[in-house]
């Protein structure tokens, strides 16, 4: 007789045998992998995946042919594809240190297809020629931020801006806004800015550059001049300057033929030149003095009736601006154009240098009024067209909340000698 103890252990057995082979049988499940699918990288219209691609820099010596030719197209073709795109792009206008984008076939050929002109981060130039040749602009979308700032001047608009942390551009926009009613050259310790402007981003993120100033203010030896952006006329593609009471900030000519410089002498009738032996010879014009090679601006529309070299006036233009006024720009490094040729204001006419009588780099500015020459400085010059009688109630509608903006802005020095006093 089996004792019962041992029949136990038997069908304890049994059953962990039973079980087991039941829990191999069990179908094992393999969880599905879903292969991740790659979006395509599309940029300026154009699937990248499809393409080998070349990105460079046009070099000085570069031309879009030499370019072409060495990414494997013939110049009959390019040749052809200049000739069709003229209209939308002058290939001549390649500029040194500008990037551009080649899109090559992926087969055995390599053969290119689109030529990708970067002129700036937003903006580009897309010419294609794999079938048909065409030329398009593609702009990148972008956001605009508005934004405040302000500085007070200790030395120089430059230097204040710079503190700040703000482009080099503002100083230019600033000076081009003003060139009309400040004396940029006689700027003094203690003089204000502030502005309203806008910055533009890609993406949301990458920094795109510096947009319009909307409005702004400067005070200059305590007087205080506003400037707000408006669009006098929708049939127009430019906005221009007016102040507080609808005055046009513009004026038919600019106050100096340099944006950045001193003047070095004035209009002086009476003046002693070391060069003449320290006699009096009268100075008829106004002296700029800057470096070698600095841009000279046509000071307002008008027709270049001199450009030549004589005497003492070294290399030198002069412009007719109408049956009044003339103006003469002396001592020229080199001229950048010819008699008859058309110029608008601030159109650049030659380069500071120090050709014909000239102790240093400078351009000599003279100014002619009914044929005789006077001083440009105190000239009261005539102003632009004023804004129409029908705009000026949405003028001021429009302006007033960039105002109680610029109002609102106080300068790091007043803050901090308000923190004093509390």
């Amino acid at each position: 007789m089996i004792p019962l103890r041992r029949i136990a252990y038997f069908l304890v057995a049994v059953f962990t045998i039973v079980s087991c082979s039941k829990e191999k049988k069990k179908e094992v499940v393999v969880p599905e992998i879903k292969e991740e699918i790659k979006k395509p990288l599309i940029k300026f219209g154009y699937n990248l995946d499809n393409y080998f691609i070349v990105k460079d820099t046009v070099k000085n010596g570069d031309s879009f042919g030499q370019i072409l030719d060495e990414n494997g197209v013939e110049y009959p073709v390019i040749n052809k594809i200049a000739e069709n795109i003229k209209e939308v792009f002058d290939v001549r206008k390649l500029r040194a240190g500008k990037e551009y984008t080649i899109l090559k076939s992926k087969d055995s050929s390599q053969t290119a297809s689109v030529f990708i002109y970067h002129q700036d981060k937003i903006n580009h130039k897309i010419i294609h020629f794999k079938d048909t040749i065409k030329a398009s602009d593609f702009k990148k979308q972008i956001k605009i931020v508005e934004k405040t700032a302000s500085g007070q001047i200790e030395s120089s608009l430059s230097k204040a801006i710079d503190d700040q942390g703000l482009s080099y551009v503002v100083s230019n926009e600033l000076s081009d806004i003003y060139a009309w009613t400040i004396n940029f050259f006689a700027l003094k310790k203690g003089d204000k800015f502030k502005i309203v402007y806008e910055e533009k981003f890609i993406d949301d993120t990458i920094y795109a550059g510096m947009g319009e100033i909307k409005a702004a203010y400067f005070e200059h030896g305590g007087k205080p001049f506003y400037a707000f952006n408006y669009m006098p006329d929708s049939t127009k593609r430019y906005t221009e300057y007016y102040d507080e009471e609808a005055t046009n900030l513009r004026r038919a000519f600019l106050k100096a033929p340099l944006k950045f410089s001193r003047i070095s002498s004035r209009y002086n009738l009476r003046r002693r030149i070391a060069y003449y032996g320290n006699k009096i010879r009268p100075h008829y014009g106004t002296d700029f003095a800057a470096p070698i090679g600095t841009p000279i601006m046509s000071t307002a529309n008008g027709v270049v009736v001199k450009s030549e070299r004589r005497g003492g006036n070294g290399n030198y233009v002069k412009v007719k601006h109408n049956a009044t006024y003339s103006t003469q720009y002396l001592h020229m490094k080199s001229r950048a154009v010819k008699v008859g040729d058309v110029v608008k204001q601030g159109d650049v006419i030659g380069y500071v240098g120090m050709t014909g009588n000239t102790s240093g780099p400078h351009v000599c500015y003279r100014f002619w009024k009914h044929g005789k020459q006077v001083d440009p400085l105190r000239e009261k010059l005539p102003a632009a067209d004023p804004l129409k009688d029908s705009l000026r109630k949405p003028y001021f509608h429009y302006i007033k909340p960039f105002k109680e903006k610029l109002d609102s802005i106080t300068f790091e020095k007043e803050v901090l000698e308000f923190a004093e006093l509390k």
